[in-house]
């Protein structure tokens, strides 16, 4: 259990950024000044903390003051797409110092995939100009349902050979670190564009469309996964456009078939317009190509044909659209707006916006590093692990 007025409390309050003396933390905390000085001075030796400059005096000699130091440890994040993989190294407060992405299908099963992530996250260490002793731990997205307890993959349908793999066991083993974590890629994408972008919102969907669709939901400022992490699984909403579209998980009119990126290319191709992936679409639409247009917009009257009832059920403030067919433009969010302010009730839409990611391709690595330093840094676990 953690301590009551613990070192990880006394850091969570630091990780505002805000430099603080001893005085002011323990009018903050309640807790003792001896108390604090102990705290503070543990959380120095560990290099968690940081002398700041000092504070103004009216006489005498000025108080320290003391920093969360974002610098002591890295943290390696990986998002892992049906056709990339992305890896980046940022510090405790979220910043990334270096990435990297190479195309990969995640059909080449997890150990070519994951092998590539233990090859490639030291490599990214060293441009980062770090030392593989610096590395706090490794947070993984992936395009499939995941059980966040253990970390496995649970029945994905566009990754062959993964299901109930070790994922963070092997990572460990690979990497020679203690902690690694793995969600939905979506649920990642969904904090690192709460953290980054909209703070201030404490109830966000963000919704990827890209080779699949997804959605991440947060509430209250905190990501809801439901009882078997399969919250947010939007992709396989039944649609009334879908007819019978089969759909890779196995059931028909999913709107996965009808308005995921690989689903737009099928329908292009077939009206005589080449397109076999999102990129293809999206730079289609770049391009001026009318047929490319109309379908990202019924594509977005589709998904805004899901998303009315989730606006009904959840109320949020924002909703994010990222993933890579949003970067088209408006076309298809516009599309989606049409049709959610079209169904839902003024009162939920009142304060609505629907937004493009303003994380981009960022999104994912940014969620994977700030699930990591959370469960590192949390007091539950600082003030238990040495």
């Amino acid at each position: 259990m953690p301590e009551v007025g613990g070192r990880g409390a006394l850091l969570r309050l630091l990780r505002d950024g805000r430099p603080r003396t001893r005085a002011e933390l323990s009018a903050e905390t309640g807790l003792a000044r001896s108390t604090v000085a102990d705290r503070v001075e543990s959380l120095l030796a560990a290099g968690l903390l940081r002398h700041a400059d000092k504070a103004g005096s009216t006489g005498g000699r000025p108080p320290g003051m003391f920093a969360f130091n974002p610098g002591a440890r890295v943290v390696l994040a990986v998002d892992i797409g049906a056709t990339h993989v992305k890896l980046a190294v940022a510090d405790l407060g979220g910043t990334i110092v270096a990435e990297r992405e190479t195309p990969l299908d995640i059909a080449a099963g997890p150990e070519r995939i994951l092998d590539h992530v233990s090859e490639t996250g030291p490599a990214l260490l060293t441009e980062a100009g770090r030392a593989a002793k610096d590395l706090l731990g490794v947070g993984v997205g992936l395009p499939g349902p995941v059980e966040h307890a253990s970390g496995r993959p649970v029945n994905p349908p566009i990754m062959p050979g993964w299901n109930g793999f070790d994922v963070p066991g092997h990572l460990r083993r690979r990497l020679d670190t203690a902690l690694a974590l793995v969600d939905n890629d979506v649920n990642l994408m969904a904090i690192g564009e709460h953290r980054a972008h909209w703070p201030e919102a404490p109830d966000l969907m963000f919704v990827k469309v890209a080779t699949g669709i997804g959605a991440g939901l947060i509430g209250d400022g905190r990501l809801h996964r439901g009882s078997r992490g399969a919250a947010g699984d939007l992709g396989h909403v039944r649609v009334p456009h879908g007819a019978e579209m089969p759909c890779r998980c196995g059931n028909v009119g999913c709107l996965e078939a009808v308005a995921s990126g690989a689903a737009v290319a099928a329908k292009l191709t077939s009206l005589g317009v080449p397109a076999r992936t999102s990129a293809d679409v999206v730079d289609l639409a770049r391009g001026g190509s009318v047929a490319a247009i109309r379908s990202l917009r019924q594509a977005g009257r589709d998904i805004g044909e899901a998303l009315a009832t989730a606006v009904s059920l959840l109320n949020p403030s924002v909703i994010v659209v990222g993933g890579a067919l949003s970067q088209a433009g408006e076309h298809l969010i516009a599309g989606v707006r049409e049709i959610v302010y079209q169904r839902s009730l003024p009162l939920a839409t009142e304060d609505l916006r629907i937004v493009q990611s303003r994380a981009g391709a960022r999104a994912g690595v940014l969620g994977a590093a700030a699930m990591v330093i959370d469960h590192a840094l949390s007091p539950s676990r600082l003030d238990t692990v040495p």
